[in-house]
């Protein structure tokens, strides 16, 4: 059977639509399949390294948010903090930016349509969305941190460790920092991103299985700062984060963001990494060699996989837990390039 699109992007997120993106700008005939009306919220940190700006920047995309000058690290009373030294981030509400993203892509003249996926059959030629009638060359599997498509697919990996989940909301307060700061508790981690000059966001990291106000309890000094009346948003959540995929590339099937595999949101780089792992795929679809995406995939995200794995490993360890924050103040250029390295 013939196949009439190029590409099936399963899963309407930042992964997929910026897979789209760099699929329209080849060439290449896409459809992109997402059930969810836009914009898609989640819960989500919405800081973006200076990496993921100059790759929006790169797509075409212009995207409004509050400049992020750097990471501080912050608990009791030491606090160590490192400058991005290529340019600043971003901090974005999730919303704007899948917004803007699903904007270029209909502009781009790639449809997006409201279906689901529950199966999808491949042969030698394409790959066949089951009870949709869409059949392309490659189908990508977009679909996120529990990715149906991997699941479906037999790609699924067995994970190790403590399962860790993440919280997020947001408060109608003024920034009181230019950078992301990350408050070291006892049971978790709290980020405070600036989203926009009277709102802040809050994004909790935890192993410890409890509402977002017994988890802010362990943050003394920035429950002083949140006052529960400035609460601007629900609390959503999301997790466990610690997925793993067997392959990225399965016959004719492609895994680009979480659905690739998630270590942990420790080091923030999550949107960075879908929109590496979209303009790697396409790259290799236009070079006509798919095979070589796996490569490039983990060559990408080495380094992120690396010390996010030994920062997770520390951090759910009592023994080495408690070290994590004094090591970082002691070692302030440490800090700083480990930081740098990863924006």
């Amino acid at each position: 059977m013939s196949a009439p699109h190029d590409l099936v992007i399963v899963g309407g997120g930042p992964a997929g639509l910026a897979t789209a993106l760099h699929a329209a700008h080849a060439g290449l005939d896409t459809v992109v399949v997402e059930p969810r009306p836009a914009p898609v919220d989640k819960a989500c940190g919405e800081g973006l390294m200076p990496g993921a700006v100059r790759s929006l920047a790169a797509l075409g995309l212009e995207v409004p948010g509050f400049p992020l000058t750097g990471i501080r690290y912050l608990q009791g009373g030491r606090r160590v903090q490192a400058a991005f030294r290529d340019g600043p981030g971003l901090g974005v509400r999730r919303t704007d930016l899948h917004g803007i993203l699903h904007r270029a892509v209909l502009a781009a003249g790639v449809p997006v349509l409201p279906l689901r996926v529950e199966e999808v059959r491949q042969d030698g030629t394409g790959v066949t969305v089951a009870g949709t009638g869409l059949r392309a060359r490659w189908l990508v599997a977009a679909d996120g941190l529990h990715s149906r498509v991997r699941r479906s697919l037999g790609l699924e990996a067995r994970t190790r460790g403590a399962p860790r989940y993440g919280l997020r909301r947001h408060y109608a307060v003024a920034p009181w920092s230019p950078y992301v700061e990350v408050h070291w508790g006892g049971h978790a981690e709290a980020y405070v991103t600036p989203i926009g000059p009277r709102l802040v966001g809050i994004a909790m990291l935890t192993t410890r299985r409890a509402p977002f106000t017994t988890q802010m309890e362990g943050f003394p000094d920035l429950a002083d700062r949140l006052p529960p009346d400035k609460a601007a948003t629900a609390v959503r959540g999301a997790g466990p984060l610690r997925q793993r995929a067997r392959t990225r590339t399965h016959g004719r099937v492609l895994l680009v963001g979480d659905a690739a595999g998630y270590v942990d949101a420790l080091t923030g780089e999550g949107v960075a990494l879908a929109l590496t792992g979209a303009e790697a795929l396409v790259a290799n679809l236009r070079r006509g060699t798919p095979s070589r995406y796996e490569t490039d995939w983990r060559k990408a995200t080495r380094r992120h996989r690396l010390l996010t794995e030994l920062l997770v490993r520390a951090r759910l360890q009592p023994a080495l837990a408690p070290h994590i924050m004094p090591t970082a103040a002691r070692l302030p250029r440490l800090f700083t390039a480990a930081v740098n390295a990863l924006a």
